[in-house]
């Protein structure tokens, strides 16, 4: 009976750490699906195209997106400016870099970010809307 009270406990701990830590997530990762359907109701997130310009040329962009290529040497310094308490959208082309960027902002105390799990790659795949330059 002891040992089953052990491990009811330990397990419970599990859960609630569990649950507190998906409730203070700062970074969710979205679909394609989930992430057009955000974003068209935010109008007050930013929405950050972390691809080179060359990429963004052949490929497009997402409208209202702003480019922080985060391959840039200074983009951790860019990063750094922005106002850390602002929603953020952030995608790229396959999902790599946005991941990555994803776990610096969260590092550096940035409060919401959402990141497009597999890139515009999959935006596009979807027949989803780009703009180009």
């Amino acid at each position: 009976m002891k040992k089953l009270l052990i491990v009811l406990i330990a397990l419970v701990s599990i859960v609630n750490v569990s649950n507190a830590q998906t409730k203070n997530a700062v970074v969710t990762n979205l679909s394609s699906e989930r992430f057009k359907a955000i974003i068209e109701n935010d109008k007050n997130g930013v929405i950050l195209d972390l691809r080179t310009t060359d990429e963004i040329t052949k490929k497009g962009y997402i409208k209202g997106a702003v480019q922080l290529d985060f391959l840039a040497k200074d983009s951790e310094k860019q990063i750094d400016k922005l106002d850390k308490n602002k929603t953020y959208y952030i995608y790229c082309a396959a999902g790599g870099r946005s991941s990555d960027c994803a776990e610096y902002m969260e590092k550096n105390g940035f409060k919401r970010v959402f990141n497009l799990e597999k890139g515009i790659s999959d935006w596009l795949s979807k027949g989803y809307p780009v703009e180009k330059k």
